[in-house]
């Protein structure tokens, strides 16, 4: 099984877990890391790529307009449905032959590998940016920190290249792994509303 499996099931555990604990009130809130994105708009891509991208990449399959176009935090409920479909995700993930090959990204292809590498990491940093939107932390364990900075590293010009990441952000030597991957996304990890 590849070694991100088991990061992909604790960042989406983790994920959930900062979703539960999100007060409607929160979702109103402006400030957010993300530049001009509001904590709903935040939010919104976080659910929509984290979990039913997720699934649809695993699938092999586009996500519909549908999904693409929708506010999920528009239920009541979004954070438990959140929840489910990361779980669905995740074990649409749990077959090591979905690892293998390439998934199709609208005419061109990358290794499901590499993809689900990369969400797991959009789980992770994303998923700091509403916890931090909202007052929480974000408790990784420190094997997770480094998959996170080893992929953030990888990619960093290719996310820079479409605006996903800023410039890196200086941070002490003793910084945790998460925290480095946080900075070199462009994140300041003390950033605060």
């Amino acid at each position: 099984m590849n070694t991100t499996y088991p990061h992909m099931i604790e960042c989406a555990a983790e994920a959930a877990r900062i979703a539960r604990s999100l007060t409607p009130e929160q979702l109103a809130s402006p400030a957010t890391p993300c530049g001009d994105w509001d904590t709903r708009t935040l939010v919104n891509h976080w659910v929509l790529y984290t979990s039913h991208g997720l699934e649809h990449r695993a699938l092999r399959k586009p996500l519909p307009e549908e999904l693409t176009a929708r506010d999920f935090t528009a239920d009541s409920d979004w954070a438990e449905q959140y929840a489910a479909q990361l779980d669905r995700a995740v074990a649409a993930w749990a077959d090591p032959a979905v690892w293998e090959g390439d998934v199709d990204l609208g005419g061109s292809g990358m290794l499901a590998a590499s993809i689900a590498a990369m969400v797991t990491k959009e789980m992770a940093v994303h998923g700091w940016d509403v916890a931090r939107a909202t007052g929480q932390e974000v408790r990784l364990s420190d094997a997770a920190g480094e998959m996170i900075l080893g992929v953030v590293d990888e990619y960093a010009e290719i996310y820079r290249q479409y605006d996903g990441f800023a410039e890196p952000v200086q941070v002490p030597d003793d910084a945790t792994a998460f925290e480095r991957a946080l900075a070199h996304s462009g994140r300041d990890p003390q950033w605060k509303p």
